[in-house]
């Protein structure tokens, strides 16, 4: 092992320079700038340079802490002079929980700035900032992101935790990652000429190869990656950083690594993700949920396995109502179901925070790779071709070839060149870059930024907004009152999810009706004020429990004795908290 290092220290140059498309990033102030990609230091001093512009409006915290020790942040944005944050609907927004999707760190940092800088300009925004409490985390895999910026990466590489684990079981840990061979700070492929390889050079395009037919002579062998043999066992790049993935990790559904890839060896393994875990629970009022990763153009809802079942069609109704929006806002993307129209998962962010929070929860999955066109007018690639695991075939590398050489200036691909492999001799190393493939070119970032945070705006002016009134009081015998109260809510998610109400996540809405000297006698759900039909509650008329639903009302009716000020309560966990006083 020493002695090929030693021949890897004298191949390379003593210092290597890691060259990335956003290298010259100008200083950072408000409002941000989304022409370049933050690293995740940027994306510490870009929060803290919001926070300094809008103290009155922000509270900036540090989550946790990662497996190699940097911070968490988390940005709430909150008007206090409408109310606490808890008793506002809550809208939680995060990205980059695997470590290379870093656009999604991006989507959570222009909205912040969008929701800052228009506030008191915008109505839209000032509204939806006086009536929501905002809670992102941009940058959920800390380490990840560093990693990916600081080290050389293929566009897939540095996706889980920080977590050592012997891949090959040598009893070393992460001793055998990629190596930049070429020290372009990216980790491309390596070919080596082989007649009898499976594939030749493409005669359209020298830099792409193709399939041989059968009994066609070969040209070239595919090697891998770039790398090494660092521990001497005779295979190269098995044993990188441990994978735990991020998102295989929460505590619903959770499934051991033999069932789920990536799982970790118990729910919420994850430093940094127990961390983030705590935060959201100590925010009940979180209803609206949007996760950014990339790539692929999805808007996914769960469920994540088909043995969980569909959702009651009340869920379904408000999920279609904001999923069928959002591919209007974005077009090019598909409001989908994950376990049905992608895949199944295991412990999954989603699942979580459907089941557990008791939250709408979207997944967005930026980037869509036939925007990166090159073609005659009409005949664009449209999304249909490609999928998460294929890049079109052939014609379509094509095209994104050309999309590198004369829209993207030769940024995202390295042209084939020769080295000297210290075990397979002459070979050959070139490729898509780490700034590539899943990741827009950064002049496309500005309108991605702003397609999917004007969903997430969207479905936050969706949370619920309900209104108490008081429509009847009635003397109906010697004191003995009829107190008939309306809760209406004017947007499409309901006081409650009805998968909540079903499940019992957590307590339902309450309306509690109190005064001195005065006695409910009974009370219920009015379901026809016509013809004074009551559901009566046989226990405590007093205190009810309700949902109310989106785009709805509910109806109660009380019957009362005594005189004085009777106060009602409406309380919610994710629609906040109403109190009307009325006099008797």
């Amino acid at each position: 092992m020493k002695k090929i290092k030693n021949i890897l220290s004298l191949l390379l140059p003593a210092v290597l320079t890691v060259v990335t498309l956003n290298a010259q990033t100008p200083k950072i102030a408000v409002p941000l700038r989304f022409d370049h990609y933050y690293s995740y230091e940027q994306v510490v001093e870009a929060l803290k340079v919001l926070h300094k512009a809008y103290p009155d409006l922000t509270k900036l915290d540090v989550v946790g802490k990662s497996e190699e020790n940097r911070e968490i942040y988390a940005l709430t944005i909150n008007n206090p002079k409408t109310g606490k944050e808890l008793d506002k609907p809550g809208v939680y927004v995060d990205g980059n929980i695997h470590g290379n999707e870093i656009q999604a760190g991006e989507v959570g940092l222009y909205l912040a700035n969008e929701l800052l800088t228009k506030y008191g300009k915008n109505k839209k925004i000032s509204r939806l900032v006086d009536n929501n409490a905002f809670y992102l985390i941009p940058v959920v895999n800390v380490d990840g992101r560093y990693h990916f910026f600081t080290d050389a990466n293929t566009p897939s590489t540095n996706r889980g935790l920080r977590r050592p684990k012997d891949d090959d079981r040598d009893g070393l840990f992460d001793e055998d990652f990629p190596d930049d061979l070429d020290g372009d700070g990216s980790i491309t492929r390596m070919r080596i000429k082989d007649p009898f390889g499976s594939y030749k050079t493409d005669p359209e395009d020298s830099r792409l190869m193709i399939r041989v037919k059968p009994g066609e002579k070969g040209e070239w062998t595919v090697l891998g990656y770039e790398g090494i043999d660092n521990d001497g066992d005779g295979r190269i790049n098995e044993d990188s950083e441990g994978y735990v993935d991020p998102n295989r990790n929460w505590g619903y559904n959770w499934a051991p690594p033999y069932v789920q890839q990536g799982a970790g060896f118990y729910p919420f393994s994850g430093v940094g993700l127990s961390a983030v875990k705590n935060y959201i629970m100590e925010r009940p009022n979180i209803i609206m949920v949007f996760a950014f990763h990339n790539n692929g153009g999805m808007f996914l809802r769960g469920p994540s396995t088909k043995a969980q079942g569909e959702f009651s069609s009340g869920d379904i109704n408000v999920y279609d109502y904001l999923g069928k929006n959002a591919e209007k806002i974005v077009p090019g993307y598909r409001y989908l179901v994950s376990w049905k129209d992608l895949y199944s998962t295991y412990g999954d962010f989603g699942d979580f925070m459907d089941n557990v929070v008791g939250a709408y929860t979207f997944v967005g999955e930026l980037f869509v790779s036939a925007s990166e066109s090159y073609a005659e007018p009409g005949k664009e690639k449209k999304n249909e071709g490609e999928s998460f695991f294929s890049s079109g075939g052939t014609e379509r590398a094509r095209e994104k070839l050309k999309f590198n050489d004369h829209v993207a200036m030769g940024e995202l691909y390295t042209p084939w060149k020769a080295y000297k492999h210290p075990v397979y001799g002459d070979i050959e190393i070139g490729g898509w870059v780490k700034m590539s493939s899943r990741l827009p070119h950064p002049f496309m970032l500005q309108d991605l930024v702003h397609r999917n945070a004007a969903a997430v705006i969207f479905a936050a002016e969706q949370t619920p907004d309900v209104k108490m009134e008081v429509f009847e009081t009635k003397e109906i015998a010697k004191n003995l009152y009829r107190v008939r109260l309306r809760l209406s809510n004017s947007k499409a998610m309901p006081s409650i999810t009805y998968h909540s109400v079903k499940d019992k996540v957590f307590p339902m809405d309450i309306i509690e009706l109190s005064g001195k000297g005065i006695k409910v006698v009974s009370g219920g759900k009015l379901t026809d004020v016509y013809n004074d039909k009551v559901n009566y509650k046989k226990y405590k008329p007093e205190v009810q429990y309700c949902q109310v639903p989106g785009f709805g009302k509910v109806e109660y009716q009380f019957l009362i004795t005594g005189k004085g000020e009777l106060e009602i309560l409406y309380k919610s966990q994710k629609a906040g908290t109403l109190i009307e006083t009325i006099k008797l």
